[in-house]
């Protein structure tokens, strides 16, 4: 039994040709484009009905940036899905969603000032789901032992170091603008939080082996623990990394 009304469903119904009537006008000419008569033109509405459903412009920007991140949430999802397969490389998967959120701001320029504004982007539900994409992401690199900071400060570099980049390059007149920009972004972050290969030890259970080894090095330095603490983690350590070596599964 459905759980709306027939009324229900056309107040749905107007809100969306609106909303897509509206982000049509964003993508193609701006946002000075958005105009209540523009949309309620495209629409097929009366302009009191936008006033009604969204209240002002902003609630309708507002709207709009909400349905597409939502579908380019989505979209990354899927693709963060797919990238997740059985031998592929995390931290390619990293890149590549770098890469699409790049070409996404791009593209999308008007919008994507809009939901970079703190303020609309807060209680946003399509950018907390980006972000939970972006955390799935990072998750898989640190499993392979390839991420060099905390998860949650991962999260918080290289969303806003794709941000600054996109919106550094948005800055530049339109004819000048150089998505190289986010290629020597993504380099000097990928120095701050990812592991190089050359510096993982290869084999299944290498993620293991490699976060005991990097640890033990630094277990000298950690002077929070008192000596015996770090005595004891020391030793712990050590036959994390033996047992790993006798079980031949991550020789070198």
């Amino acid at each position: 039994m459905s759980s709306t009304t027939p009324e229900t469903d056309a107040r749905r119904d107007v809100r969306d040709r609106i909303v897509l009537a509206a982000a049509d006008l964003l993508h193609d000419d701006g946002v000075d484009a958005v105009t209540t008569r523009a949309v309620a033109a495209r629409a097929g509405v009366q302009a009191p009905t936008i006033y009604r459903l969204f209240g002002d412009k902003d609630g309708l920007l507002d709207a709009v940036a909400e349905h597409t991140m939502t579908v380019f949430s989505a979209e990354k999802a899927a693709v963060a899905d797919a990238a997740g397969g059985d031998g592929a490389d995390p931290v390619e998967a990293l890149r590549a969603g770098w890469d699409a959120t790049v070409a996404f701001g791009l593209a999308n320029p008007d919008l994507f000032v809009i939901m970079s504004d703190p303020r609309r982007g807060r209680g946003s539900p399509a950018v907390a789901a980006g972000l939970r994409v972006l955390e799935e992401r990072l998750r898989r690199v640190a499993a392979a032992g390839r991420l060099l900071v905390r998860e949650s400060e991962a999260v918080r570099l290289v969303h806003a170091a794709g941000t600054g980049a996109v919106l550094a390059i948005l800055a530049e007149p339109e004819g000048a603008r150089d998505p190289a920009l986010a290629d020597a972004m993504w380099a000097a972050l990928e120095t701050q939080v990812v592991v190089p290969e050359r510096d993982v030890v290869p084999g299944a259970a290498r993620p293991l082996r490699t976060a005991a080894l990097t640890l033990r090095a630094g277990v000298d330095e950690l002077d929070r623990l008192s000596a015996g603490e770090r005595a004891v983690l020391a030793e712990w350590l050590d036959r994390v990394v033996a047992e790993r070596e006798g079980s031949g599964s991550d020789a070198v």
